[in-house]
């Protein structure tokens, strides 16, 4: 096929956050002479790639030595217009000269990122199900790393570009934990996203979940409507955005000493984000608010509130489509909870059962161009 008629395209994303947050989940950290790889997980492939690397949130500007990336047994060094070191500003992003290696769905992009200096806090994904390896060094070219640390997370890293035919319908998934994957297998690729892939036959859903991500306000992550035009509108590419919110605004407050979220600013909320999807050309598909009864963030007004908004997200003419993963998953003896068999054991996530039951609700046909 002709290169000039291929088009860039996001093959693969993930959602970072701030290691400054008052609220975390995990514990952010930096490098000092330190190789730093990472495995991604391509949703789409194509004729070549380029990688979007990122100081979003840094605090001072992010030396990067030396990178370079792994598929299968091929391996190729990354450039940043034509050179092999890059210094990425307070608050910029980078990305990489395109490396003319074919990459297939499904298959993993190993990124190794070497940071000769002192990188202080570094921007980070916090619960990808997926570990990074850490080794003294500059090890960005061997093939095995002698790391001395792994960490479920992901750094400095927001996604993969696939050159790709045009035409290619790519959806981005929205949200919070329940697409990002926490109560999954670790490294397994057991995301609801991940499931949603393999049932399609044509295009694929990159992953902009958060864990803790709220729709209508900042703690764990900007909140959606504050970052839906940097995660979702900035995508080459894509076609349709499936949402899924509403559990961190229900749950956190209790927390974090805040009012309590209504009913009718969740919809408010929502109806927003479908305007901004609508505006842009998107079709929107959103889930019902999935169960949480039984974790530790919730009480008996929340999840009235949940039931409220859950109502109108089935009624509602305000999307394109509705996914209802609330009764895809939910005990049918107590539906304010997760099923046992799909529960990952905190009641508020889903395990790989659940996972698969989450992305069974989705209609094919409801992604389809």
């Amino acid at each position: 096929m002709d290169g000039t008629t291929m088009i860039w395209a996001a093959g693969f994303r993930t959602a970072v956050i701030s290691p400054h947050e008052q609220l975390q989940f995990s514990e952010p950290r930096g490098f000092a002479d330190q190789t730093v790889r990472q495995v991604l997980h391509l949703a789409g492939g194509g004729e070549a790639f380029r990688v979007r690397l990122t100081n979003r949130f840094g605090h001072t500007p992010l030396t990067v030595g030396a990178a370079a990336v792994a598929v299968g047994h091929r391996q190729a060094a990354l450039a940043f217009g034509g050179a092999e070191r890059c210094v990425i500003p307070a608050g910029a992003e980078v990305v990489t000269d395109p490396v003319a290696l074919p990459v297939a769905a499904g298959a993993d992009l190993v990124l190794s990122l070497y940071f000769p200096e002192r990188t202080g806090l570094v921007t980070h994904s916090h619960k990808p199900a997926e570990v990074a390896r850490v080794a003294a060094g500059n090890q960005v070219t061997s093939p095995t790393l002698p790391w001395t640390e792994q960490v479920e997370a992901r750094f400095a890293v927001t996604g993969v570009d696939v050159l790709a035919a045009p035409g290619t319908a790519v959806a981005v998934a929205f949200g919070d934990s329940w697409f990002e994957g926490v109560g999954t297998t670790t490294s397994a690729n057991h995301r609801s996203v991940d499931y949603l892939n393999r049932r399609l036959k044509r295009g694929w859903t990159v992953n902009q979940g958060i864990a803790g991500n709220r729709l209508l306000r900042d703690g764990v992550g900007e909140h959606a409507l504050s970052r839906f035009d940097r995660d979702v509108l900035s995508m080459p590419a894509l076609t349709h955005v499936l949402v899924h919110f509403g559990i961190n605004d229900l749950g956190l407050p209790g927390m974090l000493g805040e009012p309590p979220v209504t009913a009718g600013e969740l919809v408010e909320g929502f109806r927003a984000l479908a305007d901004r999807a609508h505006g842009a050309g998107l079709r929107i598909l959103a889930a019902t608010i999935g169960p949480f009864g039984g974790a530790g963030i919730s009480t008996p007004e929340g999840l009235a509130v949940r039931r409220e908004v859950n109502d109108w997200i089935r009624t509602t003419d305000t999307f394109d489509s509705v996914f209802d993963v609330a009764r895809a998953v939910a005990n049918p003896d107590a539906p304010d909870r997760i099923h046992p068999a799909l529960d990952s054991g905190d009641g508020m996530h889903l395990n790989d059962r659940g996972a698969e039951a989450m992305a069974g609700a989705v209609d094919l046909d409801d992604l389809a161009l």
